[in-house]
C-alpha cells in the first residue's frame, strides 16, 4: 500500500537551484520519496502541519566517530596529540562490542534528534570481528541514513598509528560487505575507513587502497592536520604512490600545501571539515574558503564528542565565525577587499546539507528536497524566541537555531522525530550508553591498578 505524507505550509528551503525557496510551500512524500515541492498541494496523505516551521534537507555529517558516545566529554580541554592517548590508547582497548553498540544507538539518536538525517559513522574500533557487526546493529536500528566506514582495531597506539605494519583484515572486511552491503540502495552504505601514509607502512596504505577498490567502496582518511600529521604530505604521497582518486574523502586538510590542494582537486576527491574540533583541538585553522577556491565543494563533520559538541548548528558557527575572522584579517592586513569566495550564511547551509551528501557519495538520494530524491526532511521550529521573528530564513537555521528547534525528522520518509520528541525509545539507548560509560570507567581502573 502506497505511504503519502504531505508537509503542509512550510517556510521551504529546498536547496535545489531550480526549485529554491518557497515562503509558504508543501512538501508531498510517496513511499520514502519526494515526489512533489510546490507552493499548495492537494493529496489523499497523511498531513503534517508545517506552518511556523523552515523546511530544509537532513544535515549530512561526513565524518564521526560514532563509538565514542560512552566517553561523551571526558576529554574537555584535548589537544590531539592528547587525544591519540586519553582516548586511542586509553579507552579504545577497552572497548566491547556491547559498547560499540550502546554507543553506536546513543550516537545515531543523537544525530537524528539534531537533524542529521545522514552519518558516515568513521569506525576505527574493530578490535574483534564482533564490533562491526555490533556497530552496524546499532546504526540499522535507529533508521538513519548512514555510511559505515570500517576501521582498523584500536588496540595499542603503537601498533596501529606508529608506522603501522598492521593492515585492516581484507577478510572480515569482505564478511562484513557481504553480510550486510549486499545492495547499494539501502540506507546503509560502506567505505573504508584507513589511516594512510605516516601513520601506516606504504605496503599497508596499497593494500588498503586496494581492498577498498576491489570491493568498490570509497575511502576516508584523515589528513593535513596537526603538528603530526601536518608535517606528513599525505596527499603528496598517496600522490606518488598512485592512490588518489575521486573515490576517496579527506578530514581535515588544515595543512595541506598549495600542490597537495592541486592534486585532490585534480583527482575528483572530496573533503570533510571539522571546524570546532580542528579549532579547538590544535588541528589548524578550517580550511573551508582554501577548498571552495580549488573548486571544491567542502562538506562539515563533527569529529569526536569526547571533545566537542554533537550537532552541526555547532560546525556551522564554528566555520563561519573562523573562516570570517581568517579572511578579514588577511584581507586588513593586505588592505584589499574579502574575495567573492567569503563564506555567506546560506552558503553554510548548502555545505551542510548538499555538500555532504556530495562528499558522502549520496547526492543523487539526499541533501536537497528534490523530486525523486529520499525524503530525508528536517523542520525548524521558527515561532521559538530564539529564532523569530524570521528576516532571512537561511540565516535563522544557520545562526540563530539549534538542536532544540528541531521539530520533525523525516529519513527515508520515516517519522523519526515528531513534535520535538524523537520516536525511539531514548530511555532504553541512555541506559545502554550509561551503563558503557560505567563499565568503560571501570575497566580503566582496573588496568590502571595492575
Amino acid at each position: 500500500m502506497t505511504v503519502r505524507t504531505l508537509l503542509r505550509a512550510g517556510h521551504v528551503i529546498s536547496m535545489d537551484p531550480d526549485i529554491g525557496d518557497l515562503p509558504r510551500g508543501d512538501v508531498l512524500v510517496e513511499d520514502g520519496k519526494i515526489v512533489a515541492v510546490q507552493p499548495e498541494i492537494s493529496a489523499d496523505a497523511e498531513v503534517l502541519d508545517m506552518s511556523g516551521r523552515i523546511l530544509i534537507p537532513g544535515f549530512v555529517d561526513t565524518h564521526r566517530h560514532t563509538w565514542e558516545a560512552s566517553i561523551r566529554g571526558v576529554a574537555p580541554d584535548a589537544t590531539l596529540d592528547d587525544y591519540f592517548v586519553d582516548i586511542l590508547d586509553t579507552f579504545a582497548p577497552l572497548y566491547t562490542p556491547e559498547d560499540v553498540y550502546a554507543a553506536n544507538l546513543a550516537g545515531a539518536l543523537e544525530c537524528l534528534n539534531a537533524g542529521i538525517t545522514t552519518l558516515v559513522d568513521w569506525s576505527h574500533i574493530n578490535n574483534t570481528p564482533e564490533h562491526p557487526d555490533a556497530a552496524i546493529q546499532a546504526l540499522a536500528e535507529t533508521g538513519i541514513r548512514a555510511q559505515y566506514a570500517y576501521g582498523s582495531a584500536n588496540t595499542s597506539l603503537a601498533d596501529y598509528w606508529f608506522e603501522s605494519k598492521i593492515a585492516i583484515p581484507g577478510d572480515d572486511v569482505r564478511r562484513i560487505h557481504d553480510t550486510h552491503f549486499a545492495s547499494d540502495d539501502s540506507l546503509l552504505t560502506m567505505a573504508l575507513a584507513t589511516r594512510g601514509p605516516g601513520f601506516c607502512v606504504n605496503d599497508v596504505v596499497i593494500a588498503e587502497w586496494g581492498l577498498a577498490r576491489e570491493l568498490g567502496i570509497p575511502i576516508t582518511v584523515h589528513v593535513g592536520m596537526g603538528r603530526l600529521a601536518g608535517r606528513f604530505g599525505m596527499a603528496k604521497q598517496l600522490h606518488d604512490l598512485g592512490l588518489l582518486g575521486p573515490d576517496t574523502t579527506y578530514i581535515h586538510c588544515c595543512y595541506f600545501s598549495e600542490e597537495e590542494w592541486r592534486m585532490v582537486a585534480d583527482s575528483g576527491g572530496t573533503v570533510s571539515i571539522a571546524p570546532q574540533v580542528e579549532t579547538q583541538m590544535g588541528h589548524g585553522w578550517p580550511p573551508v574558503v582554501k577548498a571552495i577556491e580549488h573548486g571544491l565543494r567542502p562538506s562539515l563533520s563533527i569529529d569526536v564528542v569526547t571533545t566537542v559538541p554533537g550537532d552541526m548548528f555547532t560546525q556551522i558557527r564554528a566555520a563561519f565565525g573562523a573562516e570570517r575572522a581568517r579572511v578579514n584579517a588577511e584581507c586588513w592586513q593586505a588592505d584589499v577587499p574579502v574575495p567573492e569566495t567569503m563564506l555567506t550564511a546560506r552558503r553554510m547551509l548548502e555545505i551542510a546539507t548538499r555538500n555532504g551528501a556530495h562528499v558522502a557519495g549520496l547526492e543523487d538520494r539526499t541533501g536537497s528536497l528534490t523530486p525523486g530524491k529520499r525524503a530525508d526532511v528536517v523542520a525548524i521550529d521558527a515561532t521559538a524566541l530564539n529564532v523569530a521573528p524570521v528576516h532571512d530564513a537561511a540565516a535563522a537555521v544557520t545562526l540563530s537555531a539549534d538542536v532544540s528547534n528541531v521539530d520533525t525528522v523525516l529519513v527515508d520518509g520515516v517519522i523519526r522525530k515528531r513534535d520535538g520528541e524523537l520516536t525511539a525509545d531514548v530511555a532504553r539507548a541512555r541506559r545502554l550508553v550509561e551503563e558503557s560509560r560505567d563499565r568503560l570507567l571501570a575497566a580503566k581502573a582496573a588496568k590502571a591498578a595492575r
